[in-house]
């Protein structure tokens, strides 16, 4: 079990998971040997990471795409597992619901997606049907989701050490930064000095590199800790169907709720996907029934409720951890 004190500097890491342990010790009112051998024992444990989530159109042309997968009758765990591997595959879960399997996949290319969505998922024992959506926009992810700790002062100390994107050209994104956005995604907090020595550069120069991948939002640092670890316990994917005139309302409604860890505009059946945690079935009960009812235009939603999570932003999962080989 997490600690008060675990939550506090996850807490902090999540408004700014690149700041000093100077800093967080100075936000966290302790020493800064605390802090360090805190955060060690978290990343020893497997509960946390501190990695880059990498800009859609720096990773790929394209945007992503949700995918519900219905398996044959005892088929969902070995399906999942089989697609967890598929090197597209951001996120995988078996799930219950709407679909047997979910998955959140980034094609490199366009012209491969008609190959992985029509041939190669249906194309794994077990898989008995497929339907998928494409994300046209994300109005809230993963890094913007965060536990409410810490005081107004204490955020202000952690504030001194955030980076605010100012948006970049997918363009115009050169070698080294090409080859810094692979370290970065695996090491959010990489310093200058580890970056220089794997790039061949100076520190000065691999400095100068991640400020400017930062600032142009390029990359943004998050911490990596399943939702269970932090006492919400219930994962769910909801499928919103919304008149059109309401689906930026409802939209944006959403991604200011609590709960929402990733919300999206999408094509297809649905308008408006929903990636949500909660504390409990009562706390879900609430949104569904009450957070949902005075929202304009939804006519349907679909609920793909999380049973076990196997790969979330390409790092493998095992029982609310990071897998032993991954991290």
């Amino acid at each position: 079990m997490l600690t008060e004190p675990d939550l506090d500097l996850i807490a902090a890491l999540q408004i700014a998971p690149r700041a000093s342990v100077a800093t967080l010790a100075e936000a966290l009112d302790v020493s800064a040997s605390t802090v360090g051998r805190r955060l060690a024992r978290l990343e020893e444990q497997r509960i946390l990471r501190v990695i880059g989530q990498v800009e859609w159109t720096a990773r790929a042309r394209g945007n992503p795409r949700h995918v519900w997968v219905t398996t044959e009758p005892g088929a969902s765990g070995s399906a999942a597992q089989a697609l967890a591997r598929f090197p597209e595959v951001q996120l995988a879960a078996e799930t219950a619901g709407r679909s047997d399997v979910y998955l959140a996949v980034h094609v490199p290319d366009r012209a491969e997606a008609r190959e992985l969505l029509a041939e190669r998922i249906p194309g794994v024992p077990g898989v008995a049907g497929t339907h998928s959506e494409l994300v046209l926009r994300a109005l809230t992810r993963a890094d913007s989701w965060r536990l409410h700790r810490l005081s107004e002062d204490q955020q202000k100390i952690l504030s001194r050490e955030q980076v605010v994107p100012d948006g970049f050209d997918a363009d115009d994104v050169g070698p080294d930064e090409r080859r810094l956005i692979g370290l970065l995604a695996g090491n959010g907090r990489i310093t200058a000095a580890e970056a220089g020595r794997s790039l061949g550069l100076s520190q000065s120069t691999a400095y100068r590199l991640i400020q400017s991948t930062l600032r142009r939002g390029i990359v943004r640092p998050r911490v990596e800790v399943e939702p269970a670890q932090l006492g919400y316990e219930l994962e769910a994917v909801i499928a919103l169907t919304i008149t059109p005139g309401a689906i930026q309302a409802v939209a944006g409604e959403l991604a200011r709720h609590p709960s929402a860890r990733y919300v999206s505009i999408v094509a297809g059946t649905a308008s408006v996907i929903h990636q949500g945690v909660f504390r409990n079935e009562d706390e879900m009960a609430d949104f569904l029934t009450r957070d949902l009812a005075p929202l304009p235009g939804i006519t349907a939603l679909q609920v793909s409720v999380v049973l076990r999570m196997l790969r979330r932003y390409w790092l493998y999962r095992e029982d609310g951890r990071f897998a032993p080989d991954h991290t």
